[in-house]
């Protein structure tokens, strides 16, 4: 029973990761022929200190919820609904800080004044994200992978409807009011997806004043796994928001133009990545899945289980990335061209394709850890790889060799995370 479910949820999850990854690339696709390099370079900018804030908003409470669920111990309504204040007063601290600091962030950090506009937007979507996930996080720990499919294929098609109609109006007033509204549009995709989860409720469902009061085992259970998921969050977020600060700060310095950096670097981080990272839908809905399954398993000492499912992750993951990997290394033009209608970052996708195989593995290493109570491990496996690339990235940058600085340290953080990471969950056993 145990292991039918397993491989339901991971066949609806990767189903359902597909649905949301084919819509993705239209968004992708509509999004950047609609603003151009240029207008996918300044989103790429953001997206670092976008990717920070949501890390900080969620504070690592999906993944213990989802844990806390699994393991089946506490009274699950009040495990959920309690956080949710406690998450909204987290998001209000962010908030304020934000509105504060947008211009120096634009101005000093990015050396763009033109995303001071969409960093303050990320004001208004950070509550609707916070919310969100934690719901997901329920739905996650009782494995029940429906809900979250069909709410994200519904928040994409969504967003697909919000893009065309709103970005052609708002680039009338320039990039950064179109920028803007890519961020804000997250707002409507998340109340989408909030609704679509609540329908799926159980009927006799209520809600009353005793579930949103505090059960304070309940909140330092949910905190002792939340903090160390978000520290390693965390410290991933943070080397990601410094590096367009880096790499801009630096390259400025040693002699490239603005307008370089932001175009190379759009390339990179608006087309060359995410195609590499086109496989994880597939590891991500393994990992989903996998972490009710290895919390409840490690918990009640079925080692050899939980051991078996971790193999079978792997197997899987590499299974879907070693094709990708050989497309990319023999025809890098033709996905280029297919999805973004270019050809611009074939070598570095060349480059970067063979190192990205073990990138498959890291989500279900990482989710393992979590599962079974190594959620620091994790983090230090991330904080060795964040020094490693934040160090390498400041130093080949100065060496007058363009975004290639960026393209080595990319590679040789992946290197040293996963290996890590999977000698640490081998000493698990």
């Amino acid at each position: 029973m145990k292991k039918s479910k397993f491989i339901q949820s991971t066949i609806i999850l990767i189903i359902g990761g597909f649905i949301t990854k084919i819509l993705g690339m239209f968004i992708k696709i509509i999004t950047t022929r609609l603003i151009g390099t240029e207008g996918i370079g300044l989103y790429m900018l953001i997206i670092p200190t976008f990717t920070l804030l949501i890390a900080l908003a969620q504070l690592g409470f999906p993944v213990a919820i989802s844990k806390l669920v699994a393991e089946e111990k506490s009274n699950n309504k009040n495990l959920v609904f309690s956080i949710i204040p406690i998450s909204l007063m987290v998001n209000l601290i962010i908030i304020l800080f934000l509105l504060i600091l947008s211009p120096f962030i634009a101005n000093n950090l990015l050396h763009e004044p033109r995303t001071q506009l969409a960093i303050v937007g990320m004001c208004f979507v950070l509550p609707f994200v916070s919310i969100s996930s934690i719901i997901r996080g329920y739905f996650f720990g009782k494995e029940k992978m429906f809900p979250h499919v069909l709410s994200n294929i519904l928040e994409d098609v969504i967003r697909i409807i919000i893009v065309i109609v709103g970005i052609p109006i708002f680039i009338k007033r320039g990039l950064d009011y179109a920028i803007f509204f890519l961020v804000i549009s997250n707002i409507v995709s998340e109340i989408t997806s909030i609704l679509v989860l609540f329908f799926f409720l159980p009927k006799n469902f209520t809600l009353n004043k005793s579930d949103f009061k505090p059960n304070k085992k309940n909140i330092k259970n949910i905190f002792s796994i939340s903090l160390p998921t978000t520290g390693s969050r965390l410290i991933g977020n943070i080397g990601y928001f410094f590096e367009p600060i880096i790499l801009t700060s630096t390259l400025l310095h040693v002699g490239y133009t603005n307008q370089f950096i932001v175009n190379e670097y759009g390339i990179i981080s608006g087309y060359v990545l995410p195609l590499l990272l086109l496989p994880s839908f597939f590891t991500m809905a393994i990992s989903q899945a996998l972490i009710p399954v290895i919390s409840r398993s490690y918990s009640n000492r079925c080692f050899h289980y939980a051991k078996s499912k971790i193999k079978q992750a792997i197997f899987f993951s590499m299974l879907i990335g070693i094709p990708v990997t050989i497309l990319f290394e023999m025809i890098p033009e033709i996905p280029l061209k297919l999805i973004y209608n270019t050809t611009e970052g074939v070598l570095y996708l060349r480059i970067l394709a063979p190192i990205c195989l073990l990138q498959y593995i890291q989500a279900p290493l990482a989710s393992c850890l979590q599962a079974m109570g190594k959620a620091k491990e994790a983090m230090n496996s991330t904080l060795i790889g964040i020094i490693i690339r934040t160090s390498l990235l400041f130093i080949l940058s100065s060496l007058k060799i363009g975004m290639w600085g960026l393209v080595i340290a990319t590679g040789v953080n992946i290197l040293v995370v996963t290996l890590y990471q999977l000698k640490k969950v081998k000493r698990c056993f």
